[in-house]
């Protein structure tokens, strides 16, 4: 198996796994940036210890690297917090979707990056994705949660694509579990205060529930989507990830009773359809 196939394959694994992560921002009576923090504790661990095991050496190689990783989990912190407070002041739905968003923010700054030309078959796929991604979201309407719940989710849409991008510099340099162990460490340490500044009450099911949502849902499935950066460019990675919303819709309506609307099912055949295409288009 080539190295693009294999990252296809580990990417789609991934976000399989990142869309039934949404749900947990139902399942937990938690405020987002605890949920995050609980998360990114659980995970870290769980990468140390896997890390220890297969005796891999944790030192970055330059000084100016742990600036950017320390950056990186800012990032993310951000990230994750607004993702699912969008989920908890709107829906499973409209958090994952409006998240998605991050496709086109990638396509709009991956070029100043990387130095890359953009493609019209590139822009022509993420405003298909981007329809797509206006179906799905109900209705709009300023002043209320679900117009908060988009917003939040542009911005964890946004702060992705960043994270993307710079995981994709990185991930030449470290594999994919290293610069997720970092990361989340990072995002450990930055959310711990809120801790003390919310006072959360854990119930026992809580801490099953964050054990669950830091290991598999985390530091499984992050490591496995910055080790497919190898193979294949952030923008495809990005195109896929669209799935995620769509994973995520399925398992809310059977397991939270969240059932889509006709407008959502269109949105979600059509960003599958995307998803297909840029898949095959990009192994060819």
């Amino acid at each position: 198996m080539g190295l693009k196939n294999k990252s296809l394959i580990e990417v789609h694994i991934a976000v399989f796994l990142f869309g039934l992560a949404g749900l947990f921002g139902k399942l937990l009576y938690l405020p987002p940036m605890i949920i995050v923090l609980g998360r990114v504790v659980f995970s870290s661990i769980f990468l140390f210890f896997i890390m220890h095991i297969l005796k891999k050496d944790i030192k970055l190689k330059e000084k100016k690297h742990y600036f950017y990783l320390i950056l990186m989990g800012i990032i993310l912190a951000i990230h994750w917090s607004t993702f699912f407070k969008s989920i908890q002041v709107s829906t499973v739905a409209i958090g994952l979707i409006t998240f998605s968003t991050f496709p086109v923010f990638v396509i709009l700054l991956e070029p100043y990056f990387f130095k890359e030309k953009i493609k019209f078959t590139d822009i022509l796929t993420c405003l298909i994705t981007f329809f797509g991604v206006v179906l799905v979201v109900p209705e709009f309407q300023l002043g209320n949660n679900l117009t908060q719940g988009i917003l939040y989710g542009i911005v964890s849409g946004f702060t992705y694509a960043v994270l993307s991008i710079i995981n994709r510099k990185y991930v030449k340099e470290y594999s994919g579990m290293i610069i997720a162990f970092y990361e989340q460490f990072v995002a450990t340490i930055v959310l711990i205060p809120f801790l003390f500044i919310q006072k959360p009450v854990f119930q026992f099911k809580d801490i099953l529930l964050l054990i669950l949502l830091g290991t598999v849902f985390t530091g499984i499935a992050h490591s496995i989507f910055i080790t497919s950066l190898k193979g294949i460019k952030t923008k495809t990675a990005a195109i896929i990830s669209c799935l995620e919303p769509v994973y995520g819709i399925i398992f809310a309506a059977i397991l939270l009773k969240e059932i889509p609307t006709l407008k959502e099912i269109l949105g979600g055949i059509i960003i599958l359809g995307t998803v297909f295409y840029s898949t095959i288009s990009n192994n060819s």
